[in-house]
């Protein structure tokens, strides 16, 4: 058993190692199409299939290795609860989905085998004969293999991880019972599952009441630690074969939503705006932001709060990630702000509260996925996102110099003059800025003067930052290889969760619900200002225990609906639900944001009670400007 599972995770491994060359790749191949198209008239043929169709064949490369190290997004909170109370019994959950997992991937195996099977026949291709032609059967076959070996993952991980054990404590007949009662949780909780289809399946539901238990469902999978894009895909699936009362069709749809729903070009975005990210925070340019900004705010009073606002600003106009922002500013300004006389909760909580920044300011990597599920124009979602980016921005900033001087007990005991004794380095700081004026200029720029689409200034903006790190020789050959198997495992992370929500969204479209649900609230009379409302209040809550991406996979299918029935600009609800949603970042118990703060900081000093005390102004800060942007939509559309 030890053999085959070494060999297996050997098999995963090298799989993995091949999505994440294939995805590095990619950014090559996109530039040089860029490249030739602006400086030769000569694009390359079929670049938007090819990077499209590789796409599919990088997620499922990389999805056995990301169920094996547990990287599938899940919310985990009363699991660990569950976990400090019963061993046994967090175990028997955790098998529970481990079969769950298993099935559905298994189903999804069922569903593109016949299909691969008739392209490999068929010699089945896209393009146009003549011009170009890309064979889709190695494609279809890497969906087969990824789905399989994925479930395969799961199916080894019942047995819990052996390895780990030796010889003389693996049998101990203690553990016996404990080993049952794990079993015994597990089968009790696939026996409640199955009875719940079962009397669904014999009651024959309404497709609304379908609809309803499937919601209800997902969100109880997604409260006990079920990984998110399973519990999606799971229920998704049984959904489907209870609407159609064929589980065939069930099981097809499962393929094409594998297949289908991540093959478009913009989905690309994904990977390389994320890599991208990487590589500057590789470069150490969030350093260099922060040291120019301290020495323009540094002399007055609160300047270095500010001076951290104005750093998470500049950062996130280059990476779109809220969470890389939160991990390297906790390294680089909480140490300087405390030596020079803030309080740690103050210094940790401003951090936590300016690293929503990286979210909204463009690029934003949830506009883009917003941009994708709404269909709406990511150029004009970057466009609206500005002035609403400035605003919050401003309101940080001011509020920490408000605070510096009115509540001191809170901030700290400091004094103007914190840049004091940087001398010569000042005109250093300064000029290590202009690679990120260069690379805010080379993306943003590109974007909106109209000369690269959004996947395309991902592309150029991932390669002239490797450029950066290169030159700055921050980059070592294992560091570009951890950058880019990251990449490689955020990507996958998210585009399995869009498949997931895909086929979610399908069933729920099949029984009408969305569609009721907008009638309705259209109906109630509460207008757009009622809705969003309770939409915040929602957004809010959700955002105490899953993280942002979830969410809008989650809620949008329910949301977008409403909003058009209700006459709103789609582009100006993406602003206020990725904004609204990036609270959840500092909110407790999950509050992302906060945990990878403290992780980052490895201070025992600092607890992530201190941490979320600390953040809880500026959750009040962005929950105003919010309130703020969805009672005047025109300070999100100004540019448009």
């Amino acid at each position: 058993m030890n053999t085959v599972a070494t060999i297996f995770r050997r098999l995963i491994q090298w799989m993995n190692g091949a999505g994440v060359v294939w995805v590095f790749a990619l950014t090559f191949l996109i530039c040089a199409d860029i490249t030739g198209r602006t400086l030769f008239d000569s694009p390359l043929q079929a670049v938007p299939e090819i990077v499209a169709l590789s796409l599919i064949a990088c997620v499922f490369l990389q999805l056995a290795f990301a169920v094996h190290g547990g990287r599938l997004t899940r919310a985990d909170i009363l699991l660990s609860q569950v976990r400090r109370r019963n061993a046994g019994m967090a175990a028997g959950l955790e098998r529970f989905f481990a079969i769950a997992g298993a099935l559905v991937l298994l189903a999804m195996t069922a569903g593109a085998w016949p299909d691969f099977l008739r392209a490999f026949r068929t010699s089945e291709f896209v393009g146009v004969e003549g011009i170009y032609t890309l064979p889709i059967t190695p494609i279809k076959f890497i969906v087969v293999l990824g789905a399989v070996t994925a479930a395969m993952s799961y199916l080894l991980s019942l047995g819990g991880r052996r390895e780990e054990r030796s010889p003389a404590t693996a049998t101990r007949p203690s553990d016996v019972p404990a080993v049952a009662g794990t079993w015994l949780t597990a089968a009790l909780a696939v026996a409640v599952a199955a009875a719940v289809a079962a009397a669904a399946w014999s009651l024959h539901l309404s497709d609304r009441a379908i609809g309803a238990v499937a919601i209800v469902t997902v969100l109880a999978f997604i409260a006990l630690g079920m990984p998110i894009a399973i519990a999606l895909l799971g229920v998704g699936f049984a959904g489907l074969g209870l609407l159609k009362r064929d589980f065939g069709i069930a099981t097809d749809t499962l393929s094409l939503a594998a297949q289908g729903t991540i093959s478009e070009y913009v989905f690309a975005t994904v990977p390389l705006f994320v890599l991208m990210g990487l590589f500057v925070s590789v470069s150490e340019i969030g350093r260099d932001s922060f040291r120019a900004a301290q020495q323009v705010f540094g002399r007055i009073r609160g300047g270095l709060g500010v001076a951290t606002v104005a750093a998470n600003s500049v950062f996130a106009a280059i990476t779109g990630i809220s969470i890389a922002s939160a991990a390297i500013f906790s390294k680089i300004a909480v140490p300087e702000m405390v030596q020079r006389g803030y309080t740690p909760k103050f210094a940790v909580g401003l951090t936590a509260g300016s690293s929503v920044l990286g979210m909204l300011i463009p690029p934003s990597l949830l506009l883009i996925i917003y941009g994708v599920i709404a269909e709406v124009s990511i150029g004009g979602l970057f466009l609206a996102a500005i002035v609403p980016g400035v605003i919050l921005a401003a309101a940080f900033a001011i509020a920490v110099l408000v605070m510096a001087r009115f509540w001191p007990g809170f901030v700290g005991q400091i004094q103007p003059g914190e840049a004091s004794g940087l001398g010569s380095g000042r005109w250093d700081s300064l000029l290590a800025v202009f690679p990120v004026a260069a690379l805010i200029l080379l993306v943003l720029g590109g974007i909106y003067g109209g000369i690269f689409t959004p996947t395309e200034a991902g592309a150029a903006g991932a390669f002239a930052a490797l450029c950066i790190a290169l030159l700055r020789r921050r980059l070592t050959w294992p560091g570009l290889w951890d950058v880019m198997r990251e990449t490689g495992q955020v990507t996958v992370t998210i585009l399995f969760l869009i498949i997931s929500a895909s086929t979610f969204s399908r069933m729920l479209a099949l029984t009408g619900l969305p569609g009721d649900m907008a009638g309705y609230l259209a109906g109630l009379g509460l207008g757009m200002a009622g809705f969003l409302s309770g939409y915040l209040l929602l957004l809010v809550v959700l955002g105490t225990v899953l993280d942002s991406t979830s969410i809008l996979l989650i809620l949008l299918p329910l949301a977008l609906p409403v909003v058009t029935e209700l006459g709103g600009n789609l582009i100006w609800f993406g602003v206020v639900t990725v904004i609204g949603v990036e609270i959840g970042l500092m909110t407790p118990p999950l509050g992302l944001s906060v945990y990878v703060i403290k992780s980052s900081l490895n201070d025992p000093d600092i607890s992530l009670g201190a941490i979320f005390a600390g953040s809880f102004p500026f959750v009040v800060i962005t929950f105003v400007v919010t309130v703020l942007l969805m009672a005047f939509p025109g300070l999100s559309l100004l540019f448009l």
